[in-house]
């Protein structure tokens, strides 16, 4: 750990916040632009103002919030191009993951991606459907059995989590989802690295597509009540 890694390791406390404060990022209940007033979280999450203190530092090294003038600290907003680039990135990476699970995974594993997936279908949409999904990419993500992929993905996550909820809310992802990750178990099963990152990306890609018409109907909403 490096002195300035040790300048941000929040306390217990400090960390019981930090997760509290991403959990309501991820879930969309702090939502892009939305301040971060010590005050206020500390009363809400029945802490002192030092471990929020620290868990927004914390917040803020991972990239998630950021300092607005006369504002303070917010939650950080993503613009179109970053958003398309997270998700170019998303794609290489787990596409990546893919491939190399194709050949590092264990029979178990592959086993446990199918209960997952199985999982997810009976899930439908909603909290749980979002949870099992996150477990599903992560046990792949752990099958290809890459240390320095792993903590490139971590990093992504987090960046991602800007972006809010879950596109699995919508029944019609979350089916297309389940399908994407069949096929994407048929190319690990048959041990095929090429077809199993092809099928990843596609995977991604059509995430991609929907959260990018999930941006433009948002903006067209912000604009007609302007």
């Amino acid at each position: 750990m490096t002195i300035q890694d040790a300048a941000i390791q929040p306390g217990p406390q400090g960390n019981s916040a930090y997760q509290r404060l991403l959990d309501e990022v991820r879930d969309g209940t702090l939502l892009p632009g939305d301040r971060l007033r010590e005050i206020e979280l500390s009363q809400r999450l029945g802490v002192s103002r030092t471990p929020v203190r620290e868990a927004i530092r914390q917040l803020e090294a991972d990239g998630l919030v950021t300092h607005v003038p006369r504002q303070g600290a917010t939650v950080r907003s993503l613009d179109y191009a970053e958003v398309m680039e997270l998700y170019e990135m998303r794609a290489v990476l787990e596409g990546t993951a893919a491939r190399l699970a194709a050949r590092a995974a264990s029979d178990i594993e592959l086993d446990e991606l199918g209960i997952l997936n199985d999982r997810l279908a009976e899930a439908g949409t909603g909290p749980d459907a979002a949870q099992i999904n996150r477990i599903f990419h992560a046990t792949l993500l752990d099958a290809a059995k890459n240390r320095f992929l792993a903590k490139s993905m971590l990093s992504l996550q987090k960046a991602l989590l800007i972006l809010g909820p879950s596109q699995l809310l919508d029944s019609e992802r979350s089916e297309a989802a389940v399908a994407e990750h069949r096929r994407i178990m048929v190319a690990l099963k048959a041990r095929d690295g090429a077809a199993a990152e092809a099928e990843m990306r596609a995977h991604i890609q059509a995430a991609q597509r929907m959260r990018i018409r999930a941006l433009q109907e948002r903006d067209r909403s912000i604009d007609e009540n302007q």
